[in-house]
């Protein structure tokens, strides 16, 4: 899509000539020669910039560059012998000047730079906050079971197409995470990554967080406000928990996905979102269609892609790798190089995690604390949240048909094994069962711990 450009120029001749050369430069530009004609612009079309004269009939443009340069970058137009306006533009916001006569290559050379000024600054207002996820975005795929393998296979065969992709998973599975590779991984890696939390805006600001808004659009808009779709322009914007938003954002967000198009709150021009949109959730948004609490129409846009992330405890043998990584990768003292024992081990494989990989991060560290200054991290220095006695009970089975009752009864065993780690002692105090039990159970399976 071409960016559209104003000039205003009272010079009927010199705005056609400089309307003409960024047309054929690949620029939807637009010449006029009076303010209000700016005005009327301005009023229906958001211009990616303005190239104005200093002087019009209607007056000073230096009188309306602190509102036009708040919205919109601006290079001025002045004569040679009135440098000091040009001075006193800059100083009033104006991205850049030209003298007149106007070199038609410097033309270009300055509106090319003051646009990829405007790109660098709006990205480099992200970029802080993706230095501190950035080791834990590449600590995202640690593992090697099969579960975490799926998710890599996915993010490398969804990455390079641009379409959009909802993330499912249980709450502190690493569904931002997934989402960060899915954006290094694609044609946006080097544009700006945003993360919208639907869980923590409030319903009635939501609207002008995403989209932005208008000045006077409400009580306390003292300015026109950028939003967060902007803010992504060109790169992913990620919608963390897109099951919480409401029914009027849900059908605003359709218009987006559908038409590329949104408005600011109060606003009447039509924007375009140049952004890749990755969704997440821990919802069970199809059950939520069903219940009228979602739009079919939206989730079937959001879901085109869809990627499954494992909880923690479907993908056990990825704990151990997991837990050494948090040792050597925590953001406070490092004075000893610390490892965990095999009981602490066992006893980490075995814990159910409700909270998932996040909860075994803030585990492995509060034990760094608790075990002070020894080296080895025990058993006693791990520390299990309120729910550690429940989430025992928290067991999923997963099959492709109607499984038999052998089926269930050798994917429930192979399970409880790999939780114990093969101890059959454990596995039949679990089971309820003799150990003679469980032994016969596995040769009758073939399964590993016989």
């Amino acid at each position: 899509m071409k960016q559209p450009v104003l000039v205003i120029e009272d010079d009927t001749t010199l705005c056609q000539l400089l309307a003409r050369q960024l047309s054929k430069a690949g620029f939807a530009t637009t010449g006029v020669s009076t303010w209000s004609a700016a005005q009327s612009y301005l009023a229906r079309t958001e211009p990616a910039l303005v190239i104005t004269d200093v002087r019009l009939p209607e007056g000073d443009m230096l009188d309306h560059l602190l509102e036009l340069a708040e919205n919109y970058p601006v290079i001025v137009l002045t004569a040679f012998g009135s440098v000091r306006n040009a001075v006193e533009a800059m100083k009033k916001g104006a991205a850049d000047y030209l003298l007149k006569p106007v070199s038609l290559d410097e033309l270009l050379l300055t509106v090319e730079r003051t646009l990829e000024t405007v790109t660098l600054r709006r990205e480099n207002q992200f970029s802080r906050r993706q230095l501190d996820v950035h080791d834990a975005t590449h600590n995202l795929l640690v593992g090697e079971g099969a579960g975490i393998e799926a998710v890599r296979r996915l993010i490398s065969a969804v990455a390079e197409e641009d379409i959009t992709v909802l993330v499912q998973g249980e709450s502190g599975t690493g569904k931002e995470l997934v989402a960060r590779a899915i954006h290094r991984g694609g044609p946006r890696a080097g544009r700006s990554f945003v993360v919208v939390d639907c869980c923590t805006l409030q319903e009635r600001l939501f609207e002008s967080e995403l989209f932005g808004h208008e000045r006077g659009a409400f009580t306390g808009a003292e300015r026109q406000k950028s939003g967060l779709i902007e803010g992504a322009e060109g790169g992913t914007l990620f919608l963390d928990e897109i099951g919480e938003i409401d029914g009027a954002i849900q059908a605003k967000l359709l218009r987006v996905l559908e038409t590329g198009q949104y408005r600011r709150v109060g606003g009447t021009r039509d924007l375009h979102a140049d952004v890749r949109i990755v969704t997440a959730t821990n919802r069970d948004l199809a059950a939520m269609v069903e219940a009228g609490e979602f739009r079919a129409d939206l989730f079937y846009r959001l879901n085109a892609f869809n990627i499954y992330v494992p909880a923690l405890r479907e993908r056990r043998e990825d704990i151990p790798l997991l837990a050494t990584r948090f040792l050597h990768h925590h953001s406070f003292s490092r004075r000893i190089d610390k490892r965990l024992t095999g009981p602490a081990l066992r006893k980490l494989v075995c814990y159910d995690w409700p909270g998932n990989v996040r909860e075994l991060r803030n585990v492995i560290e509060r034990a760094i604390i608790l075990s002070r200054d020894r080296p080895m991290i025990g058993p006693e220095h791990l520390a299990f949240g309120a729910n550690a006695s429940r989430s025992h009970a928290v067991v999923t089975l997963s099959f492709d048909h109607e499984p038999t009752l052998d089926e269930i009864e050798e994917e429930y065993l192979a399970t409880q094994l790999k939780k114990y780690s093969g101890r059959r002692g454990a596995v039949a105090e679990a089971l309820g069962v003799s150990e003679r039990s469980v032994y016969r159970m596995i040769k009758r399976f073939n399964l590993v711990g016989g």
